[in-house]
């Protein structure tokens, strides 16, 4: 990260401390995974005292990485003093300073994927001190790392922000917003849908767009053509003349008003979707069909 992008994201924390959004964890936590310290940049961009600063804040998950981001940023600047002092000591030249080597990434996860659960990763959930917002984001983490080899660092992140999506769509913690999550979750763990967990997490499918996507659009490429498959195949069948139809007196023809109705019923959409029946007044000839 370089000076530009580090003063953009110690103004974003600023704001987000001011006007106490969870957005503060997000930001940290980024912070502590990309900034490679020097103290040149430290003091050029006032980050270590605006980091230090957080840790007397209320909220003790903040305080608590401001600590872990200042001991980091500490040991980083004092080896980096060390490397230069040994050099300097071993040659009659003015000592070179080296750029700092870019941070290492932090390592993806090595084990049972499909077991992956915030609890295993030993990550942090509680992000808003609101008990129902923190356990929407651990199902978010555990449906998002389910199968991944993602660091839990970058999982945890994408969880928050799609959480805090669905907060702002569904007005809180409404009936809907629950719900949807659960359903989010739901998909996510599905083993014939292996598709969706990493088109979330490239960014493809935003968190703005996750949190509204309907059923149909939350299936994979697979699911929906064997949805078209079996749609097709039901057509054909409810087309085919049946040599025998139900008659009902609990049908009422809307054109004659006679209640000698036959029927048929058929499965014309997706598996999961009611079937639909089709209706002939044996009167008048009317034809029609409900779901």
């Amino acid at each position: 990260m370089d000076q530009k992008e580090l003063e953009s994201y110690i103004k974003q924390l600023q704001k987000a401390v001011q006007e106490k959004t969870p957005e503060v964890l997000t930001i940290m936590e980024k912070l502590k995974s990309d900034v490679v310290a020097t103290e040149e940049l430290l003091r050029s961009t006032r980050a270590g005292l605006v980091v230090a600063k957080q840790r007397a804040n209320p909220n003790k998950d903040v305080a608590r990485l401001a600590s872990e981001i200042v001991q980091k940023w500490k040991k980083t600047v004092e080896a980096e003093k060390q490397k230069r002092s040994k050099m300097a000591s071993t040659s009659a030249s003015p000592p070179k300073v080296d750029k700092p080597s870019p941070a290492e990434p932090e390592k993806g996860f090595v084990g049972d994927s499909s077991k992956r659960k915030w609890e295993t990763d030993k990550v942090n959930v509680k992000r808003t001190g609101v008990p129902t917002r923190d356990n929407c984001i651990g199902l978010m983490y555990n449906g998002l790392a389910f199968k991944s080899e993602e660091p839990s660092t970058t999982i945890i992140i994408k969880a928050i922000e799609v959480e805090q999506a669905a907060f702002d769509v569904y007005k809180g913690e409404s009936a809907e917003y629950r719900s949807k999550l659960r359903s989010l979750f739901q998909n996510l763990k599905n083993v014939q849908n292996r598709e969706l967990g990493p088109r979330v997490m490239s960014g493809e499918i935003t968190p703005s767009k996750f949190v509204v996507m309907s059923h149909d659009e939350l299936k994979s490429a697979q699911q929906k053509k064997q949805d078209e498959k079996l749609m097709s195949e039901n057509m054909k069948n409810a087309q085919v003349p049946m040599a025998e139809r139900s008659i009902s007196d609990a049908l009422k023809c809307g054109k004659c008003g006679q209640k000698k109705v036959s029927y048929s019923q058929a499965q014309t959409r997706s598996a999961d979707e009611p079937m639909t029946t089709f209706c002939e007044c044996t009167v008048c000839g009317n034809r029609w069909k409900f779901s």
